[in-house]
């Protein structure tokens, strides 16, 4: 009975898969990636051919198919990976770039509290 009252708490302080396989937060990094490419170079061709119309339903297929297969490629990342797995490494990365400050321990040994044994 434990077993399944783990399993549920375990699920239960997840976020849920909405997409793909893709949480809410994933999807909106890959909606605001999709945007800052898309949306001037849909622009950008719209002013090519004289017609902003067009760069503006470009950029709109543009962003509906990068949220679509970027879900299919987070999918493939998380594929037998613990929870929040390219999160962490991202956080270490950018630890390691000296970007921000990373909430996880990197460091490996013998850990104690700095007391000592004597009363």
């Amino acid at each position: 009975m434990s077993n399944e009252t783990e399993t549920l708490a375990d699920r239960l302080n997840q976020e849920p898969v909405i997409f793909r396989g893709s949480t809410n937060s994933e999807l909106g990094v890959i909606l605001l990636c999709g945007v800052i490419f898309w949306v001037p170079f849909g622009l950008a061709v719209g002013a090519l051919f004289g017609v902003v119309m067009i760069g503006l339903g470009l950029s709109t297929l543009g962003i509906l198919l990068t949220i679509f297969f970027g879900s299919t490629y987070f999918q493939h990342i998380k594929r037998g990976r613990p929870d929040n797995y390219y999160q962490h490494r991202v956080a270490i990365k950018l630890g390691e770039m000296g970007m921000k400050k990373t909430p996880l321990i990197l460091k490996g040994g013998i850990w104690d509290l700095g007391r000592s044994d004597e009363h």
